[in-house]
């Protein structure tokens, strides 16, 4: 039972695969060419058999006509010798009348002979005439119904071909949602905005240092004049008064007011 379970699928897997092929393979306009080529040649060996049994027919009715003519040729001989026995027998001739008498009747039963064998064919000949009326509607109905193929393949045809081209497009417009240049586009534009913006940071990061530096420059300045007052201090080149906003001389400054300068100097 397990192997025939096993052979069981095995087969019906190969078919599976099998009609997958071929429904991959399949070409809907070849399919559709080659079913139109069957039916043609269908019909060019229909009309081969219904000629063939028309053919028979005529033959038997040739015979049926011949049977005919040779039981009408027979009858007339059979009135010939007939009415050449009267004659012999109305002369008193009565040997050479029954001689006559005798061929009438030869050619009576020849002419009997050929009504039976017609009469014989009679009915074979109708079935025949029958079938073969059969046959010439189904001959035409093939071909009506091969010409409903032909327009049915171009129908169809049509659409493979329409429903295909729809695919593409599909396909094309699957394929630009799947890769949308929006995105790209997007992407490329933050791109470009962080790199405006680092270049901002940077401009504004070089403003400030150089700010820096002027009030860098702005303290050496400074620093400059404290130190060229000082030098002029020493060298007793200038008077307080320049410096300093009192009249006082440095004798009338206390420890306090030193005190206030360290202060004043360990925060700068």
């Amino acid at each position: 039972m397990s192997k025939q379970s096993i052979f069981g699928r095995m087969s019906q897997l190969i078919r599976a695969n099998v009609n997958a092929m071929l429904d991959r393979a399949e070409d809907p306009e070849k399919m559709l060419d080659q079913m139109v080529r069957d039916f043609t040649n269908n019909i060019r060996e229909a009309e081969e058999a219904v000629a063939q049994t028309i053919g028979n027919l005529r033959m038997m009715e040739d015979d049926y006509n011949e049977d005919l003519e040779t039981a009408r040729s027979w009858g007339q001989k059979a009135l010939a010798a007939s009415r050449k026995a009267d004659d012999f027998r109305n002369e008193g001739n009565s040997e050479n009348a029954a001689k006559f008498d005798n061929l009438a009747k030869v050619a009576i039963q020849r002419q009997m002979d050929a009504e039976n064998s017609a009469k014989s064919a009679e009915p074979t000949i109708q079935s025949q005439r029958e079938i073969v009326e059969r046959l010439r509607t189904g001959l035409e109905q093939m071909k009506t119904k091969r010409q409903q193929l032909i327009t049915k393949r171009d129908e169809l045809v049509a659409r493979s071909k329409a429903a295909h081209a729809q695919a593409q497009v599909h396909d094309a417009v699957k394929s630009i949602d799947v890769m949308d240049p929006t995105s790209e586009v997007g992407r490329f534009e933050e791109k470009i905005r962080r790199e405006e913006a680092r270049v901002r940071g940077q401009a504004e990061l070089a403003a400030s240092s150089l700010d820096a530096q002027f009030e860098s420059l702005e303290d050496l300045g400074e620093q400059a004049e404290i130190e060229a007052r000082l030098a002029a201090l020493k060298s007793g080149s200038s008077s307080p008064a320049a410096i300093g906003t009192g009249s006082e001389s440095t004798s009338g400054v206390s420890e306090a007011d030193f005190a206030a300068l360290e202060t004043e100097r360990d925060k700068a």
